[in-house]
């Protein structure tokens, strides 16, 4: 009889660490647990674990929440065929507008001609009838491949992970495969197992996809007035989608078929607003039919008073998971990942759920301390003395680094710049401020970028609590200013605490505990985390249980006691 470890890949040798949770969830298999969930921390090759499950099953989905880490896989383990968004390729008809070659995709996508502004159908008047006309690009699933032909690239690598036994997806477009795709392609979906890297971040993955948030921008393009809804009432907001799907079905008609499109088509716009009636309409449909489950947070002002956007999400998740998670085995996998809070989020039942542990990290629990310095205890309510006790923490550390390069994670972006604003000028001048958008108009990476040339540079943010690497000397010591507990001015996250009692510490636990990852990246790597509210002692106490088993070490357990007193 063959164990899962023996379809661990040829070309790598698995380690000590992976052949234990390999083993580990072997077991819960074997005892038939259909759903199991992996906590595993950074370093143990969880994209090995994933590779070897899905060649002991035959064939698979593997989905990952950010690119880089879907890139990654795709190129370690090239049995996994990757799908990317439409923003990822060129339109090829886009191109032959413009009159650009097709071997000069990257100009195209650099010119923003991608296929999420090309249309793959479109409406044409043909003896004075309206024709539905499909791309002469688009390929047709499961036709032989026609080497004379030019297809496009999009659709060409869609079909071909959909048809090989083994791919890697990101969340949106798995979603998007299972919510509305699923019939069409029902033959290359039935995968016995699928498995779902970084899943602490299913919620977050959901609401993106299905809840919406209406701009300004878009009520401006549509010629409706806010000020005509009561947009704390659910209904009316349902109105507003409706309103807001029909006016964009009305500007696409009238594109359509106006003299001057059918002259010089403008394909980008028409695209643009296609994909606004699909959104708007797909918003309505769900949130009427389901109107009880969406939250509708307090609408967003400016200073003059006049609206700017208002935010709608989906209050419980697990009709989603059901619905998109429909496969007949599935790993949930996640450095921080707590069982009973996990499964209360997502309608699983706990006595039908596996659950395998990791028992220690790879890396030494002295190349990535963690010292507690209790300076105060933080709030939002906290007074400036205590604001000002824990900057002043924050300039002594970097002066003792001085030569160093670090990072500081706070809870938002008010307090980012009240503590470069109140730092010593020398160290004042070493922070860079780092948001996915920033005030000199710098994207994260650009920002990354610069920070990578700084030998002493200090980044500081509210946002980069997980998914960046700052590995070895990008940053030796980072610092925890704030515990990042969501955002109580959000009535989704007032209501949801109510009704899902361990969601609030286990959102906050899951964002800490990343935290501490940020700067030790390998079995080489090494970084000293200070943790400067007390808040952060208080919350670890309380939420032992759910507390992964491989940070427990540097959290000082079963001493923790102790650990916590030495730094009063």
């Amino acid at each position: 009889m063959t164990t899962v470890l023996e379809y661990f890949p040829e070309e790598y040798k698995p380690r000590e660490i992976q052949k234990e949770i390999l083993q580990g969830i072997e077991e819960q298999m074997k005892v038939g647990y259909k759903t199991i969930i992996l906590s595993a921390p950074t370093g143990v090759g969880k994209s090995l674990i994933a590779a070897t499950l899905a060649r002991y099953y035959g064939s698979s989905f593997v989905v990952t929440a950010s690119k880089q880490l879907q890139d990654q896989y795709s190129k370690d383990l090239k049995f996994l065929m990757p799908v990317k968004g439409k923003s990822n390729f060129a339109c090829l008809k886009l191109m032959d507008q413009e009159s650009i070659l097709q071997s000069d995709t990257k100009i195209a996508i650099q010119k923003g001609l991608t296929c999420e502004k090309g249309l793959c159908e479109e409406t044409t008047m043909k003896s004075g009838k309206k024709v539905k006309e499909v791309c002469i690009y688009k390929p047709k699933l499961g036709e032989p491949e026609d080497i004379t032909k030019q297809f496009c690239h999009y659709y060409e690598q869609k079909y071909r992970a959909l048809t090989s036994p083994h791919s890697i997806w990101n969340y949106a477009s798995y979603f998007q495969l299972m919510k509305f795709n699923r019939k069409a392609y029902a033959e290359y979906v039935s995968k016995p197992i699928a498995i779902f890297d970084e899943a602490h971040k299913v919620e977050d993955q959901i609401i993106q996809f299905i809840g919406v948030d209406i701009y300004n921008g878009l009520l401006s393009e549509c010629g409706i007035d806010a000020s005509t809804y009561d947009l704390k009432d659910a209904g009316m907001i349902i109105q507003l989608l409706d309103d807001l799907a029909r006016s964009y079905s009305k500007q696409l008609l009238d594109l359509q078929e106006s003299r001057s499109f059918m002259l010089n088509p403008d394909y980008v716009l028409l695209a643009k607003l296609e994909a606004r009636y699909e959104k708007m309409a797909n918003a309505h449909a769900e949130i009427y039919s389901n109107k009880g489950n969406f939250v509708i947070n307090e609408p967003y002002m400016d200073e003059r008073g006049n609206f700017r956007s208002v935010s709608i999400k989906p209050l419980d998740i697990s009709k989603y998971v059901k619905t998109f998670f429909d496969i007949e085995n599935q790993i949930f996998m996640s450095a921080t990942i707590d069982k009973d809070s996990f499964c209360e989020n997502a309608g699983l039942d706990p006595s039908k759920v596996g659950f395998v542990d990791t028992p220690r990290s790879p890396f030494a629990a002295d190349k990535r301390r963690i010292n507690f310095l209790n300076s105060r205890k933080l709030s939002y309510s906290s007074s400036k003395d205590d604001e000002l006790a824990v900057i002043k923490k924050i300039d002594d550390i970097m002066s003792e680094h001085g030569h160093e390069r670090g990072l500081i994670l706070t809870s938002s972006e008010k307090r980012c710049f009240d503590i470069r604003n109140n730092l010593s000028e020398k160290n004042r001048s070493r922070i860079r401020i780092c948001h996915s958008r920033n005030e000199n108009g710098m994207t994260q990476d650009e920002v990354l970028q610069e920070h990578s040339f700084d030998e002493d540079g200090v980044l500081l943010s509210s946002s980069l609590w997980e998914g960046v690497d700052l590995k070895d000397d990008l940053s030796r010591f980072q610092i925890i200013a704030k515990v990042p507990y969501p955002n109580l001015s959000e009535k989704r996250t007032k209501v949801k605490m109510q009704q899902f009692p361990l969601w609030y510490k286990s959102q906050t636990l899951t964002k800490l505990l990343q935290g501490f990852g940020r700067s030790i990246r390998s079995e080489d790597d090494w970084a000293v985390t200070y943790v400067l509210d007390s808040a952060a002692s208080d919350l670890l106490m309380q939420s032992k249980s759910m507390i992964p088993k491989a940070y427990q070490d540097v959290l000082g357990f079963p001493s923790y006691n102790s650990s916590i007193k030495s730094t009063l």
